[in-house]
């Protein structure tokens, strides 16, 4: 029998390389907005957070109400930013596509961006083929990561039992979802690159780090 009956991706730094793009308009307008903050300490404080989750972070730094306004121009920005420079993670493509074949199309791609961030990045790198009709945003559920929702939205969707699914992840918060889903986590790691630190992925119930997307049709 199969180890898996489903394999549900994350899709910020997991199958595109977007989170230091994200990552620097975000930095940029925090520091515009009067919070002095480094790229480095930007990336560990949001890495895998939905940036308005954060209200009570942001406000208390900016001395400003975060508003609709400031998120507005948040998503303008980051969009174009994303548009001009994400391409797909190495090796994303060649594993997603054997993985569709692998998997009789049993794979969904579970995020816990916007499904306008999501879908635009996944046409941009030509993924968005193998997820049609499979993609979930944690902005539609009543919570996103680290709570479980958009996993379990996503494995009952393709008709999977969570604990029968495989989630890729590359964050904390992610890998948090994951295992709150009952789902087994493998945590992607580029050692020169990585987001989060392979013992934190570990901490948070990662079962395996692997480093190069090109070995997880073999490794499944």
């Amino acid at each position: 029998m199969a180890r898996f009956d489903a394999v549900l991706f994350d899709c910020d730094g997991v199958l595109v390389d977007s989170e230091t793009i994200t990552n620097r308009v975000l930095c940029a307008m925090l520091n515009e907005a009067g919070w002095a903050l480094t790229s480095e300490a930007c990336l560990q404080l949001f890495i895998g957070k939905m940036v308005r989750s954060q209200k009570d972070l942001i406000e208390a730094n900016t001395g400003k109400p975060l508003t609709d306004a400031w998120m507005e121009e948040f998503y303008e920005r980051r969009n174009t930013a994303l548009e001009k420079d994400v391409k797909a993670i190495e090796g994303a493509v060649e594993a997603v596509k054997a993985l569709h074949a692998q998997m009789g199309g049993q794979i969904a791609c579970a995020s816990g961006a916007d499904r306008k961030k999501v879908e635009m990045q996944l046409r941009i790198t030509g993924l968005l083929p193998y997820f049609e009709g499979r993609i979930f945003s944690g902005h539609e559920l009543p919570r996103t990561k680290p709570f479980p929702d958009v996993y379990l939205a996503a494995a009952a969707a393709l008709g999977a039992a969570p604990q029968r699914c495989l989630v890729i992840e590359d964050s904390v918060t992610g890998t948090q979802a994951g295992v709150a889903a009952q789902a087994t986590v493998w945590a992607y790691h580029p050692p020169l690159h990585a987001v989060c630190p392979a013992h934190e992925l570990e901490a948070a119930g990662a079962s395996r780090c692997f480093a190069h997307m090109g070995e997880l049709p073999q490794l499944v």
